[in-house]
């Protein structure tokens, strides 16, 4: 029987989960007719670098031209910025491409990777697609347990996987349970620390994880100017760690990975340091109100080190977040990452707090009302 190319697709891609983005504001205002905010996809409300901006209109003229094929002036900075050399470093697209990057490196079948449920979702889709075995730690009260991560290596895991501060839960871990953690782990396994959001954090312990690379040679560090930066939609994120990984990453990936435009902007935001501390101070503010509005109408809040908030719902998440949007609230319901009582917003703006409080607050009157009326 002749084969079609669904034959030729391996079982262990078959059954893998599709990464589910945030509904994009323009879907949904031609859907419902409304005017939509989407505190949905942890997205700088304060918009791009100014500094950034202007770059990329300056560079525009350029287009035609292929971009620097090795990031040369991007990683210069970089390496001047976190003490490393300049081959230490991978620039990619997002934090995205170095974790699937990685995991093509080092997995394969007979290895695995580990990780934590209640975690960014990229990272067991990427273990998975490279038909590695996935282990999974449980969360403790919404954290990583660093120790039951530890717990789930053997001799064949190759790559764990940490997110800090933690997406979706929002909750982040200090600098001696991660050294501890480091110590427990053989130099064989790769440990891929996220920090997408590291800016956003409040706690005066995190990992001092650029010092730690210079230390370690099983350790990568992901950084991306999607968050702090507002530069999400030009897909720009790097990684530190050892010269050996980055070399053979540098062989998987595409040509031109990222773009000139990308480039010129990244550099750009590195100097904006007022941008980054208007984003930083505004983002708390906001964020502290936000879980101030959340706690008075019932809610269950976890405290957040990042740009977005963490919610214990309970089974009616799904259709809150269904009853948000048609009021043109997006947020993002959590179902799809195995945490099906649970929301997570985005900290935006002042006015796009308000609208949001405003609008669960109605939802939530609606189902007291309809739950009054059902006991009668």
């Amino acid at each position: 029987m002749t084969k079609t190319i669904e034959d030729l697709i391996p079982d262990y891609l078959r059954g893998l989960p599709m990464y589910v983005p945030g509904r994009p504001i323009e879907d949904v205002e031609r859907e419902l007719k409304i005017v939509a905010i989407k505190v949905a996809s942890n997205e700088n409300p304060l918009g791009p670098s100014p500094m950034a901006m202007e770059a990329v209109k300056g560079a525009l003229g350029e287009a035609n031209r292929y971009p620097d094929g090795g990031t040369h002036r991007l990683r210069e900075k970089l390496a001047k910025l976190h003490g490393v050399h300049e081959d230490e470093i991978f620039v990619g697209l997002g934090s995205s491409e170095l974790i699937d990057l990685a995991a093509r490196v080092l997995l394969r079948s007979g290895k695995s990777g580990v990780t934590s449920e209640g975690s960014y979702a990229p990272f067991s889709i990427a273990i998975r697609a490279n038909n590695a075995e996935l282990r999974l730690a449980p969360l403790r009260e919404f954290t990583f347990d660093l120790r039951a991560i530890a717990a789930k290596v053997t001799g064949d895991t190759a790559v764990i996987y940490l997110a800090n501060p933690n997406n979706p839960t929002g909750t982040a871990f200090g600098h001696a349970e991660f050294a501890e953690l480091l110590a427990r782990v053989p130099e064989s396994v790769l440990v891929v620390l996220d920090e997408a959001y590291v800016h956003y954090a409040d706690r005066v312990d995190m990992p001092r994880s650029m010092e730690l690379t210079r230390e370690r040679k099983n350790l990568l560090v992901l950084r991306t100017f999607s968050k702090v930066y507002g530069l999400a939609g030009l897909r720009m994120g790097y990684g530190v760690g050892p010269r050996a990984l980055v070399t053979a990453m540098n062989k998987l990936r595409t040509p031109f990975n990222v773009s000139g435009l990308g480039q010129v902007a990244a550099v750009a935001a590195l100097n904006d340091a007022e941008h980054v501390r208007r984003s930083i101070e505004a983002n708390r503010a906001e964020r502290n109100g936000l879980h101030e509005g959340l706690t008075a109408l019932g809610l269950r809040p976890v405290r957040s080190e990042t740009n977005f908030i963490f919610i214990e719902i309970g089974p009616e998440a799904n259709a809150i977040s269904e009853e948000l949007l048609r009021l043109g609230v997006i947020v993002r319901p959590l179902g799809w990452m195995g945490m099906a009582e649970a929301l997570r917003v985005s900290v935006g703006t002042a006015e796009e707090n308000g609208k949001l409080l405003n609008a669960l607050a109605l939802v939530c009157e609606r189902r007291a009302g309809k739950s009054e009326l059902a006991s009668r």
